[in-house]
């Protein structure tokens, strides 16, 4: 596991450094951390949010990692990965190409992009999974400015603390076990650990954000993100399918069929279910298994809630 997201986020190092035709500010934004980790700014246009309380190390942490790694990055990149206001991005139709263009070379944008299932695969496929590292990139900044706008604190480290840090943790490590650096390799699993913890944290305030709309539900179980494969694929597919839909929705853009995840993959949209769930319950597998029945197996069925009589 550790050994796919290396090459999954290895491979966004470059997405960061791809150029990208959507407008972007003529300036690179400032640094975000400026004397301490606590006065940390938002991005040009946005209000700045008030510093972390007394005592809030979760904040105080995240919004530090996001400046300090940031200060890694010079400034044309930083221009390219600038979170900037939103623009016209919604679908007309499903499969919609000028939206695919539009979105795979946008910034971070406040609220979100909605990234459907079939446009991150489509992008990340020919690209070698290069692009779902400024997939990933880009939904921990939104993330990260949105929760700031709206709590006014953050329990994420944005695109930056997540996966500039990590990338270092994996060239710094490997550098040093090629020259011989006595425990360079725990470097790399630290690197590992982090990104696997912070996938785990993505899916809970995804949680967070679905369950707070009117008759909304956490779609994922964010412990999946520990599984091995193809189980935290599944979980993965799901966070990218629900959290666009999400934003479709706070944009006010009208949400256009995803057939690869409403119809050539159930078990991407359908509502949340349980390990043995899935595993009985091969209608959520394909399309071409949706009229198959469940399977009958004792050690697969749920235990049955206690009675409360």
């Amino acid at each position: 596991m550790l050994a796919l997201a290396s090459s999954v986020l290895l491979a966004s190092s470059s997405a960061l450094i791809a150029p990208h035709a959507a407008p972007l500010r003529s300036l690179p934004s400032p640094s975000r951390l400026h004397t301490s980790p606590s006065r940390m700014g938002p991005p040009p246009g946005f209000e700045t949010p008030p510093p972390p309380k007394d005592g809030d190390y979760v904040d105080i942490f995240c919004r530090g990692i996001n400046g300090l790694m940031e200060q890694s990055v010079v400034g044309p990149i930083k221009a390219v990965a600038q979170v900037r206001e939103a623009q016209p991005q919604a679908a007309t139709k499903p499969l919609d190409q000028d939206m695919f263009w539009r979105t795979v070379r946008s910034p971070p944008e406040m609220p979100g992009l909605s990234r459907p299932v079939w446009l991150t695969i489509a992008a990340s496929v020919p690209t070698a999974l290069g692009w779902y590292g400024w997939y990933k990139f880009s939904v921990e900044e939104e993330l990260f400015y949105d929760e700031l706008r709206r709590e006014g604190r953050t329990t994420g480290a944005g695109g930056y603390g997540t996966l500039l840090l990590f990338t270092w943790c994996i060239l710094l490590g490997g550098a040093g076990s090629l020259v011989g650096v006595p425990h360079a390799d725990a470097l790399i699993e630290l690197g590992g650990v982090w990104i696997l913890l912070g996938q785990v944290n993505l899916y809970k305030r995804v949680n967070e954000l679905l369950a707070e709309l009117p008759g909304g539900e956490p779609p994922v179980h964010a412990w999946w993100a520990l599984l091995p494969p193809p189980l935290d694929v599944v979980v993965g597919l799901r966070q990218v399918h629900f959290l666009a839909k999400y934003w479709a929705e706070i944009r006010g853009d009208e949400w256009q069929k995803d057939v690869v995840a409403e119809e050539y993959f159930p078990f991407i949209s359908a509502p949340r279910f349980t390990l043995k769930t899935f595993a009985r319950t091969p209608s959520l597998w394909f399309g071409f298994t949706k009229d198959w029945g469940d399977f009958d197996v004792d050690f697969l069925k749920e235990e049955a809630a206690p009675s409360q009589e």
